[in-house]
Protein backbone atom coordinates (compact mmCIF):
# COMPACT_ATOMS: atom_id res chain seq x y z
CA UNK A 1 0.00 0.00 0.00
CA UNK A 2 2.92 2.02 0.34
CA UNK A 3 2.27 4.32 -3.21
CA UNK A 4 -0.92 5.54 -1.72
CA UNK A 5 -1.25 8.11 1.00
CA UNK A 6 -2.67 8.15 4.65
CA UNK A 7 -4.89 10.52 5.67
CA UNK A 8 -3.77 13.19 8.18
CA UNK A 9 -4.84 12.38 11.30
CA UNK A 10 -6.64 8.84 12.88
CA UNK A 11 -8.70 8.38 16.16
CA UNK A 12 -9.50 4.88 17.72
CA UNK A 13 -12.64 3.13 15.88
CA UNK A 14 -13.73 1.42 19.02
CA UNK A 15 -13.44 -2.19 17.42
CA UNK A 16 -10.62 -4.10 17.92
CA UNK A 17 -10.41 -5.64 14.75
CA UNK A 18 -10.43 -2.28 12.72
CA UNK A 19 -7.80 -0.62 14.44
CA UNK A 20 -7.81 3.03 13.87
CA UNK A 21 -10.29 5.78 11.40
CA UNK A 22 -9.66 8.85 10.46
CA UNK A 23 -10.57 12.07 12.26
CA UNK A 24 -13.51 12.66 10.31
CA UNK A 25 -15.04 9.29 9.61
CA UNK A 26 -17.68 7.53 11.74
CA UNK A 27 -18.69 4.41 12.94
CA UNK A 28 -22.32 3.42 11.78
CA UNK A 29 -24.36 1.03 13.23
CA UNK A 30 -26.47 -0.97 10.34
CA UNK A 31 -29.23 -1.34 12.28
CA UNK A 32 -29.46 3.01 12.26
CA UNK A 33 -28.58 2.98 9.26
CA UNK A 34 -30.94 1.31 6.83
CA UNK A 35 -34.33 2.10 6.46
CA UNK A 36 -34.85 -2.14 6.25
CA UNK A 37 -32.82 -5.28 7.34
CA UNK A 38 -34.25 -8.24 6.23
CA UNK A 39 -35.02 -11.79 5.01
CA UNK A 40 -36.95 -14.29 3.76
CA UNK A 41 -38.07 -17.90 3.52
CA UNK A 42 -38.64 -21.08 1.93
CA UNK A 43 -42.42 -21.86 0.35
CA UNK A 44 -43.18 -25.36 1.11
CA UNK A 45 -41.38 -27.61 -2.15
CA UNK A 46 -44.38 -29.69 -1.83
CA UNK A 47 -46.25 -27.27 -4.18
CA UNK A 48 -44.75 -26.76 -7.09
CA UNK A 49 -47.64 -23.68 -7.98
CA UNK A 50 -44.89 -22.11 -5.23
CA UNK A 51 -42.39 -21.37 -7.76
CA UNK A 52 -44.46 -20.76 -10.83
CA UNK A 53 -44.21 -17.32 -10.97
CA UNK A 54 -41.46 -14.63 -12.60
CA UNK A 55 -40.45 -12.86 -9.32
CA UNK A 56 -36.91 -13.86 -8.40
CA UNK A 57 -36.28 -15.73 -5.19
CA UNK A 58 -32.47 -15.75 -4.03
CA UNK A 59 -30.28 -18.67 -2.36
CA UNK A 60 -27.13 -18.48 -0.48
CA UNK A 61 -25.90 -20.56 -3.36
CA UNK A 62 -26.21 -17.38 -5.83
CA UNK A 63 -24.30 -15.06 -3.33
CA UNK A 64 -20.99 -15.05 -5.15
CA UNK A 65 -19.73 -11.83 -4.48
CA UNK A 66 -21.36 -10.57 -7.66
CA UNK A 67 -24.66 -8.85 -8.86
CA UNK A 68 -27.32 -10.81 -9.08
CA UNK A 69 -29.70 -10.59 -12.60
CA UNK A 70 -31.34 -13.50 -12.13
CA UNK A 71 -32.00 -16.60 -10.03
CA UNK A 72 -33.00 -20.61 -10.62
CA UNK A 73 -36.17 -20.12 -8.69
CA UNK A 74 -39.43 -17.60 -9.27
CA UNK A 75 -42.18 -17.26 -7.51
CA UNK A 76 -45.51 -15.82 -7.88
CA UNK A 77 -47.20 -13.02 -6.15
CA UNK A 78 -50.21 -15.38 -4.51
CA UNK A 79 -46.88 -17.03 -2.79
CA UNK A 80 -45.65 -14.29 -1.18
CA UNK A 81 -49.30 -13.21 -0.23
CA UNK A 82 -49.39 -16.61 1.37
CA UNK A 83 -46.20 -16.56 3.19
CA UNK A 84 -45.55 -13.06 5.35
CA UNK A 85 -42.21 -13.49 5.72
CA UNK A 86 -41.27 -13.61 2.10
CA UNK A 87 -40.27 -10.02 0.31
CA UNK A 88 -39.76 -8.23 -2.49
CA UNK A 89 -36.56 -6.52 -2.11
CA UNK A 90 -35.49 -3.79 -4.57
CA UNK A 91 -32.41 -3.43 -6.66
CA UNK A 92 -29.59 -2.50 -5.56
CA UNK A 93 -29.93 -3.86 -2.08
CA UNK A 94 -27.35 -5.72 -0.29
CA UNK A 95 -27.57 -10.02 0.41
CA UNK A 96 -25.29 -11.69 3.04
CA UNK A 97 -25.78 -15.20 3.53
CA UNK A 98 -26.10 -16.73 7.11
CA UNK A 99 -25.61 -20.01 7.07
CA UNK A 100 -23.64 -23.17 6.94
CA UNK A 101 -20.50 -23.30 4.47
CA UNK A 102 -22.03 -20.23 2.24
CA UNK A 103 -21.65 -17.79 5.53
CA UNK A 104 -20.45 -14.70 4.88
CA UNK A 105 -21.25 -14.57 1.25
CA UNK A 106 -22.39 -11.66 -0.11
CA UNK A 107 -24.92 -10.22 -3.51
CA UNK A 108 -25.90 -7.18 -4.82
CA UNK A 109 -29.47 -7.42 -6.06
CA UNK A 110 -29.47 -6.59 -10.07
CA UNK A 111 -33.40 -7.05 -9.95
CA UNK A 112 -35.99 -6.70 -7.45
CA UNK A 113 -35.97 -10.23 -5.82
CA UNK A 114 -37.05 -12.33 -2.48
CA UNK A 115 -34.91 -14.80 -0.61
CA UNK A 116 -34.85 -17.75 1.29
CA UNK A 117 -34.37 -17.57 5.00
CA UNK A 118 -30.70 -17.98 4.88
CA UNK A 119 -29.94 -14.36 3.30
CA UNK A 120 -30.00 -11.31 5.78
CA UNK A 121 -30.90 -7.94 3.05
CA UNK A 122 -29.79 -4.63 3.75
CA UNK A 123 -32.11 -2.37 1.25
CA UNK A 124 -31.58 1.39 1.53
CA UNK A 125 -29.91 3.90 3.67
CA UNK A 126 -29.16 7.70 3.71
CA UNK A 127 -26.25 7.37 5.42
CA UNK A 128 -23.89 4.60 3.86
CA UNK A 129 -23.58 4.10 0.02
CA UNK A 130 -24.75 0.16 -0.86
CA UNK A 131 -21.79 -1.03 -2.93
CA UNK A 132 -19.56 0.56 -0.41
CA UNK A 133 -21.26 -1.77 2.66
CA UNK A 134 -20.66 -4.58 0.04
CA UNK A 135 -17.05 -4.05 -0.11
CA UNK A 136 -16.70 -3.47 3.46
CA UNK A 137 -18.40 -6.78 4.35
CA UNK A 138 -16.20 -8.52 1.65
CA UNK A 139 -12.95 -7.23 3.52
CA UNK A 140 -14.05 -8.50 6.90
CA UNK A 141 -15.74 -11.91 6.34
CA UNK A 142 -13.79 -13.35 8.37
CA UNK A 143 -14.31 -11.73 11.29
CA UNK A 144 -17.94 -11.87 10.81
CA UNK A 145 -18.08 -15.06 10.38
CA UNK A 146 -16.09 -15.18 14.00
CA UNK A 147 -19.51 -13.95 15.08
CA UNK A 148 -21.47 -17.10 14.17
CA UNK A 149 -22.70 -19.77 16.51
CA UNK A 150 -23.01 -23.11 15.89
CA UNK A 151 -21.07 -26.61 15.51
CA UNK A 152 -20.85 -28.30 12.43
CA UNK A 153 -23.43 -25.43 10.68
CA UNK A 154 -22.13 -22.35 12.24
CA UNK A 155 -24.39 -19.43 11.66
CA UNK A 156 -24.81 -15.93 11.91
CA UNK A 157 -28.60 -13.93 12.50
CA UNK A 158 -30.05 -11.21 11.55
CA UNK A 159 -29.50 -9.01 14.83
CA UNK A 160 -25.60 -9.87 14.69
CA UNK A 161 -25.44 -8.52 10.76
CA UNK A 162 -28.08 -5.36 12.13
CA UNK A 163 -25.16 -4.63 15.14
CA UNK A 164 -22.51 -4.46 12.93
CA UNK A 165 -20.80 -1.33 12.82
CA UNK A 166 -19.24 0.40 9.63
CA UNK A 167 -16.53 2.44 9.50
CA UNK A 168 -17.52 5.24 6.58
CA UNK A 169 -16.76 9.24 5.80
CA UNK A 170 -19.68 10.83 3.64
CA UNK A 171 -21.40 9.17 1.24
CA UNK A 172 -19.61 11.46 -1.15
CA UNK A 173 -16.69 10.07 -0.11
CA UNK A 174 -17.85 6.49 -0.12
CA UNK A 175 -18.69 7.11 -4.17
CA UNK A 176 -15.02 7.75 -4.18
CA UNK A 177 -13.82 4.96 -2.19
CA UNK A 178 -16.03 2.43 -4.67
CA UNK A 179 -14.92 4.15 -7.86
CA UNK A 180 -11.14 3.17 -7.23
CA UNK A 181 -12.10 -0.24 -5.74
CA UNK A 182 -14.13 -1.00 -8.48
CA UNK A 183 -10.94 -0.11 -11.05
CA UNK A 184 -8.49 -1.26 -8.80
CA UNK A 185 -10.43 -5.07 -8.18
CA UNK A 186 -11.26 -5.26 -11.67
CA UNK A 187 -7.82 -5.32 -12.81
CA UNK A 188 -6.68 -7.95 -10.39
CA UNK A 189 -9.86 -10.24 -10.89
CA UNK A 190 -8.48 -9.70 -14.47
CA UNK A 191 -4.97 -11.06 -13.23
CA UNK A 192 -6.99 -14.06 -11.30
CA UNK A 193 -9.16 -14.40 -14.62
CA UNK A 194 -5.84 -15.15 -16.47
CA UNK A 195 -4.44 -17.51 -14.22
CA UNK A 196 -7.94 -19.71 -13.73
CA UNK A 197 -7.45 -19.75 -17.34
CA UNK A 198 -4.21 -21.36 -17.59
CA UNK A 199 -4.90 -23.98 -14.55
CA UNK A 200 -7.93 -25.03 -16.91
CA UNK A 201 -5.34 -25.10 -20.30
CA UNK A 202 -2.64 -27.38 -17.58
CA UNK A 203 -5.92 -29.71 -16.40
CA UNK A 204 -6.90 -29.87 -20.22
CA UNK A 205 -2.92 -30.60 -21.28
CA UNK A 206 -2.63 -33.21 -18.70
CA UNK A 207 -5.28 -34.72 -19.82
CA UNK A 208 -4.40 -34.76 -23.51
CA UNK A 209 -1.39 -36.38 -22.21
CA UNK A 210 -2.28 -38.98 -20.58
CA UNK A 211 -5.09 -40.06 -23.05
CA UNK A 212 -2.85 -40.31 -25.90
CA UNK A 213 -0.03 -42.27 -23.67
CA UNK A 214 -2.12 -44.94 -22.47
CA UNK A 215 -3.98 -45.38 -26.30
CA UNK A 216 -0.90 -44.22 -28.45
CA UNK A 217 1.72 -45.06 -26.92
CA UNK A 218 5.00 -43.23 -26.62
CA UNK A 219 6.93 -43.87 -29.89
CA UNK A 220 5.49 -41.48 -32.44
CA UNK A 221 6.99 -44.32 -35.19
CA UNK A 222 5.01 -46.86 -33.97
CA UNK A 223 3.13 -48.76 -36.76
CA UNK A 224 -0.43 -48.19 -35.98
CA UNK A 225 -3.99 -50.44 -36.50
CA UNK A 226 -7.89 -50.48 -36.20
CA UNK A 227 -8.69 -50.99 -33.05
CA UNK A 228 -11.90 -52.84 -34.08
CA UNK A 229 -13.92 -50.44 -31.40
CA UNK A 230 -15.24 -47.10 -33.13
CA UNK A 231 -14.64 -45.01 -30.18
CA UNK A 232 -11.21 -45.75 -30.05
CA UNK A 233 -9.90 -45.68 -33.19
CA UNK A 234 -6.02 -46.30 -34.50
CA UNK A 235 -4.10 -48.32 -31.93
CA UNK A 236 -0.05 -49.17 -31.63
CA UNK A 237 0.24 -52.31 -33.97
CA UNK A 238 1.71 -55.15 -30.75
CA UNK A 239 -1.12 -53.77 -28.06
CA UNK A 240 -4.12 -56.07 -27.52
CA UNK A 241 -7.79 -54.58 -27.38
CA UNK A 242 -9.14 -56.79 -24.63
CA UNK A 243 -12.38 -56.61 -22.28
CA UNK A 244 -11.59 -55.62 -18.81
CA UNK A 245 -13.38 -59.00 -17.99
CA UNK A 246 -10.35 -60.90 -18.98
CA UNK A 247 -8.14 -59.39 -17.36
CA UNK A 248 -9.47 -58.83 -14.11
CA UNK A 249 -9.08 -62.20 -11.41
CA UNK A 250 -11.41 -60.19 -9.16
CA UNK A 251 -14.36 -58.06 -9.58
CA UNK A 252 -16.08 -57.42 -6.16
CA UNK A 253 -18.10 -54.69 -4.64
CA UNK A 254 -17.91 -54.07 -0.49
CA UNK A 255 -20.53 -53.36 2.28
CA UNK A 256 -21.94 -50.08 3.59
CA UNK A 257 -23.06 -50.86 7.37
CA UNK A 258 -24.54 -48.15 9.83
CA UNK A 259 -20.88 -45.93 10.94
CA UNK A 260 -19.81 -43.04 12.59
CA UNK A 261 -19.83 -40.15 10.54
CA UNK A 262 -16.01 -39.50 11.41
CA UNK A 263 -13.16 -41.11 10.07
CA UNK A 264 -11.70 -44.36 11.84
CA UNK A 265 -8.40 -43.78 14.28
CA UNK A 266 -5.52 -46.61 13.87
CA UNK A 267 -7.12 -48.78 16.84
CA UNK A 268 -10.25 -49.05 14.87
CA UNK A 269 -12.10 -50.40 11.64
CA UNK A 270 -13.62 -47.81 8.85
CA UNK A 271 -15.74 -48.56 5.99
CA UNK A 272 -14.20 -46.83 2.91
CA UNK A 273 -16.23 -43.53 1.07
CA UNK A 274 -16.66 -43.44 -2.78
CA UNK A 275 -14.88 -39.85 -2.48
CA UNK A 276 -11.81 -42.19 -1.52
CA UNK A 277 -10.69 -42.27 -5.19
CA UNK A 278 -12.48 -38.70 -6.56
CA UNK A 279 -9.22 -36.92 -8.21
CA UNK A 280 -7.64 -40.65 -9.11
CA UNK A 281 -5.64 -40.72 -6.51
CA UNK A 282 -6.31 -43.30 -3.35
CA UNK A 283 -7.44 -41.16 0.11
CA UNK A 284 -7.76 -42.96 2.80
CA UNK A 285 -8.88 -40.93 5.41
CA UNK A 286 -12.21 -40.65 2.99
CA UNK A 287 -13.81 -43.44 5.66
CA UNK A 288 -16.17 -43.87 8.37
CA UNK A 289 -15.52 -45.07 11.88
CA UNK A 290 -16.66 -48.83 12.76
CA UNK A 291 -18.98 -49.07 15.60
CA UNK A 292 -17.40 -51.49 17.73
CA UNK A 293 -20.34 -53.62 18.32
CA UNK A 294 -20.42 -54.34 14.95
CA UNK A 295 -17.90 -57.59 13.39
CA UNK A 296 -15.89 -56.38 10.64
CA UNK A 297 -16.21 -58.27 7.12
CA UNK A 298 -12.46 -58.92 7.16
CA UNK A 299 -13.03 -60.64 3.38
CA UNK A 300 -13.18 -56.41 2.13
CA UNK A 301 -10.05 -55.26 3.85
CA UNK A 302 -8.41 -53.76 1.22
CA UNK A 303 -4.52 -54.29 0.12
CA UNK A 304 -1.62 -52.72 -2.23
CA UNK A 305 -2.63 -52.76 -5.90
CA UNK A 306 -6.37 -52.77 -5.37
CA UNK A 307 -8.18 -51.05 -8.22
CA UNK A 308 -10.83 -49.36 -6.87
CA UNK A 309 -13.96 -47.91 -9.02
CA UNK A 310 -16.49 -46.03 -8.00
CA UNK A 311 -20.24 -48.15 -8.74
CA UNK A 312 -22.37 -44.95 -7.32
CA UNK A 313 -21.70 -41.17 -7.64
CA UNK A 314 -22.35 -38.24 -8.96
CA UNK A 315 -22.63 -37.79 -13.07
CA UNK A 316 -18.84 -36.12 -13.15
CA UNK A 317 -17.18 -38.93 -10.73
CA UNK A 318 -18.95 -42.24 -11.34
CA UNK A 319 -16.49 -44.59 -12.36
CA UNK A 320 -13.50 -42.70 -10.71
CA UNK A 321 -10.33 -44.87 -10.36
CA UNK A 322 -7.63 -45.60 -8.04
CA UNK A 323 -5.28 -47.48 -6.83
CA UNK A 324 -4.50 -48.41 -3.89
CA UNK A 325 -0.76 -47.40 -2.93
CA UNK A 326 -0.03 -49.31 0.29
CA UNK A 327 -1.99 -52.01 3.05
CA UNK A 328 -4.47 -50.80 5.46
CA UNK A 329 -5.56 -53.79 7.54
CA UNK A 330 -8.24 -51.87 9.46
CA UNK A 331 -10.21 -50.53 6.17
CA UNK A 332 -12.77 -52.06 4.00
CA UNK A 333 -14.70 -51.99 0.84
CA UNK A 334 -18.34 -50.01 0.88
CA UNK A 335 -20.95 -51.10 -1.53
CA UNK A 336 -20.04 -47.97 -3.57
CA UNK A 337 -17.14 -49.20 -4.64
CA UNK A 338 -16.06 -52.19 -7.17
CA UNK A 339 -12.41 -53.69 -6.33
CA UNK A 340 -10.79 -55.28 -9.23
CA UNK A 341 -7.69 -57.44 -8.69
CA UNK A 342 -6.44 -57.62 -12.52
CA UNK A 343 -3.81 -60.24 -13.69
CA UNK A 344 0.09 -60.13 -13.14
CA UNK A 345 1.15 -58.92 -16.28
CA UNK A 346 -1.73 -55.52 -16.13
CA UNK A 347 -0.75 -52.23 -14.31
CA UNK A 348 -3.53 -51.56 -12.32
CA UNK A 349 -2.04 -47.66 -12.66
CA UNK A 350 -2.55 -47.87 -15.83
CA UNK A 351 -5.68 -49.26 -15.97
CA UNK A 352 -6.85 -45.94 -13.66
CA UNK A 353 -5.44 -43.71 -15.78
CA UNK A 354 -7.31 -45.27 -18.42
CA UNK A 355 -10.29 -45.07 -17.01
CA UNK A 356 -10.17 -41.60 -16.68
CA UNK A 357 -9.75 -40.19 -20.30
CA UNK A 358 -12.20 -39.20 -22.41
CA UNK A 359 -13.47 -40.81 -24.54
CA UNK A 360 -13.31 -44.10 -21.84
CA UNK A 361 -15.46 -41.72 -19.24
CA UNK A 362 -18.00 -41.03 -22.45
CA UNK A 363 -18.50 -44.86 -22.42
CA UNK A 364 -18.95 -45.22 -18.63
CA UNK A 365 -21.62 -42.17 -18.49
CA UNK A 366 -23.59 -44.01 -21.54
CA UNK A 367 -23.71 -47.00 -19.31
CA UNK A 368 -24.35 -45.05 -15.84
CA UNK A 369 -28.43 -45.32 -14.66
CA UNK A 370 -29.99 -42.67 -12.25
CA UNK A 371 -31.02 -39.22 -12.43
CA UNK A 372 -28.47 -37.14 -14.48
CA UNK A 373 -28.73 -34.50 -12.02
CA UNK A 374 -28.04 -36.92 -8.67
CA UNK A 375 -26.07 -40.12 -7.92
CA UNK A 376 -25.58 -42.39 -10.86
CA UNK A 377 -24.93 -46.11 -10.84
CA UNK A 378 -22.88 -48.13 -13.41
CA UNK A 379 -23.23 -51.79 -12.90
CA UNK A 380 -20.17 -54.74 -12.95
CA UNK A 381 -21.16 -55.53 -16.63
CA UNK A 382 -20.56 -51.95 -17.66
CA UNK A 383 -17.26 -52.04 -16.72
CA UNK A 384 -16.06 -55.64 -17.66
CA UNK A 385 -17.33 -54.69 -21.28
CA UNK A 386 -15.23 -51.81 -21.82
CA UNK A 387 -12.60 -52.48 -23.99
CA UNK A 388 -9.04 -51.61 -22.67
CA UNK A 389 -5.76 -51.04 -24.72
CA UNK A 390 -2.81 -53.76 -23.27
CA UNK A 391 0.83 -53.14 -24.06
CA UNK A 392 3.23 -54.83 -23.26
CA UNK A 393 4.32 -55.54 -19.23
CA UNK A 394 7.90 -53.62 -19.85
CA UNK A 395 6.17 -50.51 -22.07
CA UNK A 396 3.54 -50.05 -20.02
CA UNK A 397 6.08 -49.47 -16.99
CA UNK A 398 7.53 -46.87 -19.07
CA UNK A 399 4.56 -45.01 -20.44
CA UNK A 400 3.62 -45.23 -16.41
CA UNK A 401 6.78 -43.49 -15.70
CA UNK A 402 6.48 -40.86 -18.32
CA UNK A 403 3.07 -39.84 -17.15
CA UNK A 404 3.74 -39.76 -13.81
CA UNK A 405 7.27 -37.29 -14.47
CA UNK A 406 4.63 -35.05 -16.90
CA UNK A 407 1.92 -35.25 -14.19
CA UNK A 408 3.96 -33.70 -11.63
CA UNK A 409 5.16 -31.07 -13.85
CA UNK A 410 1.92 -30.25 -14.72
CA UNK A 411 0.97 -29.97 -10.72
CA UNK A 412 3.84 -27.49 -10.52
CA UNK A 413 2.89 -25.52 -13.14
CA UNK A 414 -1.17 -25.41 -11.51
CA UNK A 415 0.48 -25.35 -7.92
CA UNK A 416 2.77 -22.16 -8.85
CA UNK A 417 -0.52 -20.55 -10.63
CA UNK A 418 -2.69 -21.22 -7.41
CA UNK A 419 -0.11 -19.47 -5.56
CA UNK A 420 -0.50 -16.57 -7.82
CA UNK A 421 -4.06 -16.60 -7.09
CA UNK A 422 -3.80 -16.64 -3.54
CA UNK A 423 -1.13 -14.34 -3.24
CA UNK A 424 -3.57 -11.45 -5.94
CA UNK A 425 -6.61 -12.46 -3.65
CA UNK A 426 -5.11 -11.08 -0.43
CA UNK A 427 -4.00 -8.44 -2.26
CA UNK A 428 -7.27 -7.29 -3.00
CA UNK A 429 -8.91 -8.23 0.45
CA UNK A 430 -5.89 -6.22 2.19
CA UNK A 431 -6.87 -3.33 -0.66
CA UNK A 432 -10.61 -3.32 0.33
CA UNK A 433 -9.96 -3.42 3.74
CA UNK A 434 -7.34 -0.29 3.45
CA UNK A 435 -9.66 1.72 1.26
CA UNK A 436 -12.97 1.11 3.65
CA UNK A 437 -10.85 2.00 6.77
CA UNK A 438 -9.56 5.07 5.43
CA UNK A 439 -5.87 3.65 6.13
CA UNK A 440 -5.10 4.91 2.08
CA UNK A 441 -6.41 8.10 1.25
CA UNK A 442 -7.84 8.00 -2.19
CA UNK A 443 -10.01 11.30 -2.03
CA UNK A 444 -7.22 12.25 -4.87
CA UNK A 445 -7.84 9.53 -7.19
CA UNK A 446 -8.86 9.78 -10.79
CA UNK A 447 -9.22 6.90 -12.80
CA UNK A 448 -6.78 6.50 -15.49
CA UNK A 449 -9.58 6.71 -17.86
CA UNK A 450 -10.94 9.85 -17.21
CA UNK A 451 -7.87 11.51 -18.65
CA UNK A 452 -8.63 9.76 -21.90
CA UNK A 453 -9.02 11.55 -25.16
CA UNK A 454 -11.29 10.04 -28.06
Amino acid sequence: MGKYQRYAEYKDSGVDWLGEIPSGWEMWKLSHSYVEIGSGTTPSTSNEENFEGDIPWITTGELRENVIFDTNKKVSQKTIEQFPTLKKYPIGSVAIAMYGATIGRLGILGIEATTNQACCVMTKSKILNNKYVFYWLQAFKNEIIQLSSGGGQPNINQEKVASLKISASTVESQLQITKFLDYETAKIDRLIAKQEQLIALLQEKRQAVISHAVTKGLNPNATMKDSGVEWLGQVPEHWECIKIKYITTTFEQGWSPQCDSRPADSSEYGVLKVGCVNGGSFRNYENKALPPELEPRLQYVIQKKDLLVSRANTKELVGSAAVVQGDYPNLMLCDKLYRLKLCKDVLPEMVALYLSIGVVREQIELGATGASHSMQNIGQETIKELYYLLPPYQEALKILESVQQSNQRFEELVTKAQSAIHLMQERRTALISAAVTGKIDVRNWHSPHDAMVF
